[in-house]
């Protein structure tokens, strides 16, 4: 079966092949520009290694956040595609044969994106060793091309796609055929309740992982070097805790983010549309929450460990000054790295918006028709934007937060008085401007459109 008879039009496709893409460029830089930086040392080997294993970790880092994010875009694009796969169904199509279908369109549709994007990134590394050597940077020698492994991140990418188009389409894809006689196809299992065992699971993972936690913080403080092991799973089952419960979560605090939104009409309706579909708020806002999760929690952590070298014994003003200023160089370039999971995460928030309100055409349609004007109705997208990504952004914060702190105190509480909350003020302050940057983003496309569609056409569209 085609598979754009079940997933529509290439350009619905198009979150799936950008954030394969981005991630691709993003492993292409990092393989290359490791690469020639092994290359370019005394110890190829083992600096090879070191950086390899570094990259890895980035690159994983990358591909679970763009996995997250295609879920969402797949679930997104089925679940306003309910009708027509109740029919395809209804003609005979079974549920296996189409999930089948759109895990192998999202597989190829991120398979191409993923080499492109390795592409342009080896390109663009490769392009910066040329200024590099040219500028007396790096030794003038022979350089590879990219690393060899290279192929491991495509593949990667290109598995994780297809995994992503399997778990996205495991709920809209049960539409069974007497929905579509009935008519009831679009009132579906998009809506159903989170499980009990579903609820039970989330809340035993963040509850293990805190003690985890705990249990970081006191080994850090007597010194053991298992401590932050210890606080990166506890951070990382806290973090699948959520994700699994992300919809017992996310509706409710996006709910009490509408309440500020003030009492005009638009207001009130975009707070009801930010949580009248709890799974369509979990899938816009889940994403990005992990990004500016990943972006804090590197910032606040090398932030703690900074006010930690005040505190050190035995410290000379000299040496303090030049961990700090270690310290500082660390932590712009981590934080430059994970950015580009936040904008893979950010990508996929605009995406989801956008989609959803071309869904809600007829529903905007009769607005119109009621009396609500075009400023009015960008209003409205505007608002219930900013009800999402506010949400998302002040999640993401405290967990991060929490993480980077738990982590530092966990790698030299030791040596630390107390416990020290790093508070990265300067990348907190980018990350909002950047949350009103992305409200902007979102809004303004799908707005535009939306109101350049007639109130008759509206309520006529199938």
């Amino acid at each position: 079966m085609r598979h754009d008879l079940v997933l529509g039009s290439a350009r619905e496709l198009g979150t799936v092949g950008l954030v394969a893409g981005l991630s691709g460029c993003y492993a292409g830089v990092l393989v290359t520009t490791s690469s020639f930086l092994a290359a370019s040392s005394e110890h190829r080997a083992a600096m090879g290694a070191i950086l390899q294993v570094v990259s890895t970790v980035f690159i994983l880092i990358a591909v679970y956040v763009a996995a997250v994010v295609i879920v969402n875009a797949v679930d997104t694009v089925l679940a306003g595609r309910v009708t027509q796969i109740a029919l395809l169904r209804l003609l005979g199509a079974r549920a296996q044969s189409l999930r089948g279908t759109v895990m192998r369109g999202v597989a190829v549709v991120g398979a191409l994106g993923a080499v492109a994007g390795a592409v342009a990134g080896t390109l663009v590394a490769d392009v910066l060793r040329v200024y590099l050597v040219h500028g007396g940077h790096l030794p003038d020698t022979s350089y590879p091309i990219t690393g060899a492994w290279l192929a491991a991140p495509v593949v990667t990418i290109t598995a994780a796609s297809a995994v992503a188009g399997w778990a996205g389409s495991r709920s809209v894809l049960k539409v069974s055929p007497a929905a579509a006689m009935s008519g009831a196809a679009v009132a579906g299992p998009v809506t159903r309740r989170v499980g009990r065992i579903r609820a039970a699971v989330s809340l035993l993972m963040i509850a293990f992982g805190a003690l985890l936690l705990l249990l970081a913080m006191l080994l850090g403080e007597n010194g053991a070097l298992g401590g932050f092991l210890v606080a990166f799973f506890g951070s990382v089952t806290v973090s699948t805790g959520l994700l699994v419960g992300a919809r017992l979560v996310i509706p409710g605090l996006v709910g009490q983010t509408g309440r500020l939104l003030g009492r005009t009409p638009e207001a009130r309706i975009a707070g009801r549309n930010a949580v009248k579909d709890p799974l369509r708020t979990t899938r816009s806002t889940m994403g990005l929450v992990i990004g500016v999760t990943l972006v804090t929690t590197f910032a606040s952590g090398l932030t703690a460990l900074r006010q930690s070298v005040h505190s050190w014994p035995g410290l000379s003003a000299a040496q303090e000054a030049q961990t700090e200023s270690s310290i500082t160089t660390t932590t712009q370039v981590l934080v430059a790295i994970v950015v580009i999971s936040s904008l893979i995460s950010a990508v996929g928030f605009v995406s989801t918006m956008s989609l959803t309100v071309i869904q809600r055409r007829r529903e905007i349609g009769l607005l119109r028709s009621l009396g609500f004007t075009r400023r009015q109705v960008r209003r409205m997208i505007t608002l219930e934007s900013a009800a999402l990504s506010a949400t998302a952004i002040g999640f993401g914060i405290a967990l991060g937060l929490v993480f980077g702190s738990v982590g530092a105190q966990a790698l030299v509480g030791s040596q630390t008085r107390g416990f020290a909350w790093g508070l990265p003020w300067l990348v907190l302050a980018g990350t909002v401007v950047g949350g009103f940057a992305l409200v902007v983003v979102a809004a303004r496309p799908p707005a535009r459109r939306a109101v350049r569609v007639t109130p008759v056409d509206a309520l006529r569209m199938e």
